[in-house]
């Protein structure tokens, strides 16, 4: 439980228990098939969230497509149509180590926002990064930092595989 708000922390993999109620500049978790897509709360139901450029706004980085996608348009939206068929949990994660800004901060740097186009990169500049920037003035991501460890340990292994392949090759090829 988060101590500030009373709001539900839970694993991921425990979705039975109800996501909470959001209060304005809560970070909003939705759970989709093969990733987490994040949203800010805004109030009476609607969040600000990123999505593909090349997508109507009901898409809301719901497709696989958007995880790959270079521009995103920052849109005002309504919870439930956002989520879906999904579910979501507010997640505040990052409170521990950084200080949520005043919500009317939150709130009014995040409609200045509304409608601008951004850049967007899985890695470096996501949902999870955006919506954290607004939170806490620093744009943070447990998503990214995981996918970059991934990638860096497929690298490293794809190295020792060249590496014993060559090795193997070299001492095949001997003459003795």
């Amino acid at each position: 439980m988060d101590k500030q708000k009373g709001h539900s922390t839970m694993a991921s993999n425990d979705l039975l228990d109800p996501p909470g109620d959001p209060q304005p500049g809560d970070l909003i978790e939705i759970f989709r098939p093969a990733y987490q897509h994040w949203a800010l709360y805004l109030g009476d139901g609607y969040i600000i969230n990123l999505t593909p450029v090349d997508e109507g706004p009901a898409a809301a980085m719901s497709s696989v497509k958007s995880v790959f996608s270079r521009k995103a348009v920052v849109r005002m939206q309504l919870l439930k149509e956002v989520v879906g068929g999904d579910s979501y949990r507010v997640n505040n994660k990052y409170d521990d180590d950084h200080t949520p800004l005043p919500v009317s901060e939150i709130i009014q740097r995040a409609q200045v926002l509304i409608g601008q186009e951004v850049s967007y990169d899985l890695l470096g500049s996501n949902c999870e990064h955006f919506v954290t920037l607004l939170r806490y003035g620093e744009g943070v991501s447990e998503q990214a930092t995981r996918a970059i460890g991934a990638i860096g340990l497929v690298t490293a292994a794809a190295s020792a595989f060249s590496v014993l392949g060559l090795i193997n090759n070299r001492s095949r090829n001997r003459p003795f």
